[in-house]
This record gives structure tokens, sequence and C-alpha cells, in this order.
């Protein structure tokens, strides 16, 4: 923990950080690519994972020579996806208990991902999450995805607080090295999908949210209110 400083807000990641929605994109992905008489495989996987779609779904085309138009390969995945997502999409373990801590804090709370406006209010409301956030940044808010530090800027900026001062949540590398670039203090939540990456610029790695060591550090570095 020594080498962490003050924290005066905390930022999430939401796919594979807060909600399972890796698993249920694995499945969606197997479906898109079947239907293609393909196979969806790892290395494709971490191709995508942590990225905006756009960017995603080309490096898809690149590693499986798929001539499909990106924009309609986005609607069909996003029409899988829902349709799975409605009775399997859930949050994971530890979000709702750190949420309450940061509130006890009084500490400002954020989003940042990758993923499209419409489909994260979707999803968050899906679940009760959205009205815990001051705001959300998604892909339409930047013009650099992860891992470039743009989204992690904007967020200290919006929150009027140094990149430094923020404790940010992160499952993939992609979102970890954009966090770190930016200079927040960075805690990774990898998960089966993303357990391959480098997480050496994270400070802390944790197997979940559930990890006491995140609590013990915001109760011991959190400044409060901006």
């Amino acid at each position: 923990m020594s080498e962490f400083r003050r924290i005066r807000a905390v930022v999430f990641d939401l796919d594979g950080t807060m909600l399972n929605t890796e698993d249920i994109f694995e499945d969606a992905g197997q479906v898109l690519m079947e239907r293609r008489g393909l196979t969806m495989t790892n290395e494709i996987r971490r191709e995508m994972l942590g990225r905006r779609p756009a960017e995603a779904f080309a490096a898809l085309k690149r590693l499986t020579g798929i001539t499909d138009d990106t924009d309609a390969l986005m609607r069909e995945t996003k029409e899988i996806f829902r349709n799975l997502a409605v009775d399997r999409i859930t949050v994971l373990p530890g979000v709702r208990s750190l949420l309450e801590l940061t509130e006890a804090l009084e500490l400002p709370r954020a989003v940042a991902t990758s993923s499209p406006e419409q489909y994260m209010r979707w999803l968050m409301e899906l679940v009760d999450l959205y009205r815990h956030f001051q705001f959300v940044l998604t892909a339409e808010n930047v013009q650099q995805g992860k891992p470039h530090p743009e989204i992690y800027l904007l967020a200290a900026e919006r929150l009027g607080i140094a990149a430094a001062e923020m404790l940010v949540l992160e499952d993939s590398e992609t979102g970890v090295r954009a966090a770190a670039s930016a200079g927040a203090q960075v805690v990774a939540v990898p998960n089966r999908h993303t357990e391959y990456g480098d997480f050496s610029e994270a400070i802390l790695r944790v197997e979940s949210l559930e990890d006491e060591r995140i609590a013990e550090l915001l109760q011991r570095y959190a400044v409060g209110e901006c």
C-alpha cells in the first residue's frame, strides 16, 4: 500500500470490471462466428477486449478475413448480445459494497468505458447502477480509445482533480495501460478472459473487487468530496 497516494475519486471500467458482460460477449461472438463457419479463438478475443467497438471489429476482420461491413457486424452482435444479456447480466462480486463504501467516504464516482453510450446506459439501468455515478464517459466522448489515456485524462478533468488522485479499477491490460498512462493509481481486477495480460503498471492486482485490500486503501487514502 505504500505506493498509493491520496484518493479523491474512484473511476470504474464497466465490462468485465463491474458486469459479467465478457462472459456474454464470448457467447455472442461465438454465435457470430458460427454463422460464418468460423470459431472464436483466444487470440481474436484478446485483440478485441477493452477496445471501442469499431476498433474491436476491425481486429476481428483482420484476423479472420471476414468481409462483412463493420457497422453490420456491430449491429448483428448487438442483437445477439441483447438477447442473451436480458436473462444473464449480473453485477460482479464486490461492486455494490465498494459503491456503498465510496458513498460513505464521500468520494465521487465515475465510469470510463470503451463501450457506446446507448449500450452502457441500457446495461447500467438494467442492473440499477447508473444512479450511483456522477457521470459516465463512453466511446463517444473521446477521439482515442484505450489504451490511449484520453478517457482517463478527461475523467480527471471532469472531476476537477489531478489524474494521480484517481483510483481506477480495470480488468484488462488495455484499460490498465490507459489509466496508468494518464497517471492514475490503478487496481487490476483481471478475470478469466483477461488474466493473460501484463498488469505490471497496476499498483495492486486482485482476484475480485471483494478483496479487502481495496477497501483498506480507500479507508486509508480517501480525502473526501472534491
